[in-house]
């Protein structure tokens, strides 16, 4: 048998011309590369790695109990043939591939969260997300590019259609990012009214928040603020607030306001025989509540002064009956914070149930992040805990569909949100019983 006609010749001549064709695809089309290239080396590295892992990181059951009597003791250890879970590797997709795995008895979704890191190393891809759609399943979204790098900047096309856009039901569905699979990044309060936003000093929580602001700003929609650190953070959308709080005192008046204020919303629907507001045939502007620094209102100075504990009794009750009843009424809680832990009290898990909208940017400590995501997606936590300082606007948030995706926020600077309260601040609805903090002296109009 000649050289020529050599199988081993030919499949060393197929190797060498697919690698060739790989580092021509790598620098001129990414995509291609990773359809030609690099999913069938993934593919073969995580079915030659699985194994190995599972066994490293704990995710394997023993074929049997791993007890031995040796004399007169029982000496327990690992079985020497353990059983690992079989996996099924999906089509390529443009980011990436998905692996399903079936758990074997008595293992659980957190336990692959927390080997995703050693995952994503072993398998060599850029990211790794666990979610576990149905029982006993555990889908592993592997990503070969991360679509959340850099900055994620605002569309300008999209920015002049939502504010030159008429106000209607659909405002309340918010663009306000990317997520990892390169969709947008939507907030839609309709369907989930109430959402808590907890991140670090520097993570992109304000952001979010100028963006959201950004948002809704060209729309007949009241926005409420509650920010106890002076105004520090909310006075920048003063022209286009119906009312702001900088005090506890105030904030109970506020909430106290508001809770009149649905409670005719309430009997207006009652009469009119809806059960939402927005069915009503002349119905009143959405209220969105935005309250910066949400532990504030439950903390003390002072735990022996009965008069502040007094005032944060009535403020937290207060706010929590605006959770219960304010879906229906079209009032909205975003509840913006550096931490949520338990030491805030009964009070503050009542209210973490109320919203079932959750963003978890990076936190400081990792009750923060099973706080806000551990009720709901006990897996998504490790994934929150893996977020850095570097990556400001990167989140764990909800998909849409019952689980949860990592996403960005657009940039939206102060100053950009400044400028945009400031544009539709004649605008602003004025609310019963509530002062708006903007008089128009500063070069905004009131309404």
């Amino acid at each position: 048998m000649s050289v020529l006609t050599s199988p081993g010749f030919w499949f060393l001549v197929v190797v060498t011309a697919w690698l060739a064709a790989g580092v021509a695809l790598k620098g001129r089309s990414p995509v291609g590369y990773w359809y030609a290239v690099g999913y069938p080396l993934t593919w073969a590295r995580i079915n030659w790695t699985w194994r190995p892992l599972a066994v490293e990181r704990n995710l394997f059951v023993n074929r049997s109990s791993g007890r031995a009597l040796v004399g007169d003791l029982i000496v327990r250890g690992s079985d020497l043939r353990p059983i690992v879970p079989r996996l099924w590797i999906s089509r390529p997709n443009r980011a990436g591939l998905n692996v399903r795995i079936r758990m074997l008895p008595g293992q659980t979704p957190e336990q692959y969260a927390q080997a995703s890191e050693a995952i994503m190393h072993a398998w060599r891809v850029q990211s790794v997300r666990v979610t576990s759609p149905s029982r006993g399943v555990v889908i592993i979204t592997a990503m070969v590019t991360d679509p959340l790098a850099g900055v994620v900047v605002r569309n300008p096309e999209v920015t002049a259609v939502a504010a030159a856009g008429p106000a209607d039901r659909a405002v309340l569905a918010l663009l306000v990012g990317i997520t990892e699979a390169g969709r947008s990044w939507i907030m839609n309060l309709r369907l989930v009214p109430h959402w808590l936003v907890i991140g670090a000093t520097r993570s992109g929580k304000s952001t979010l928040i100028h963006a959201i602001v950004s948002r809704l700003a060209p729309h007949n929609v009241a926005l409420v603020g509650v920010d106890l650190k002076g105004g520090l953070e909310l006075s920048v959308y003063g022209p286009r607030l119906s009312g702001l709080a900088t005090t506890r005192a105030e904030a109970v008046d506020l909430f106290t306001a508001l809770l009149d204020l649905i409670m005719d919303r309430m009997t207006l629907c009652k009469v009119a025989g809806v059960r939402a507001v927005w069915e009503l045939p002349d119905p009143p502007p959405p209220i969105v509540v935005i309250v910066d620094e949400i532990a504030e209102v439950f903390l003390l100075t002072n735990p022996r002064d009965r008069e502040e504990a007094a005032l944060r009794d009535r403020a937290t009750n207060t706010l929590l009956r605006l959770a219960q009843l304010g879906a229906a009424l079209d009032l909205h809680l975003l509840l913006g914070g550096q931490r949520f832990g338990s030491e805030l009290g009964p009070g503050a898990t009542a209210l973490r149930a109320q919203a079932t909208g959750r963003v978890c940017m990076h936190v400081n400590d990792s009750e923060s992040a099973q706080m806000v995501l551990g009720d709901v997606w006990p897996e998504a936590v490790a994934t929150a805990q893996l977020i850095t300082a570097e990556e400001r606007g990167t989140a764990v948030t909800s998909d849409g569909n019952g689980s949860w995706v990592r996403a960005r926020g657009t940039l939206t600077s102060p100053v950009e949100a400044a400028e945009t309260a400031r544009m539709y601040a004649r605008i602003t609805p004025v609310l019963d019983r509530i002062t708006r903090p903007w008089d128009g002296r500063a070069g905004g109009e009131a309404g």
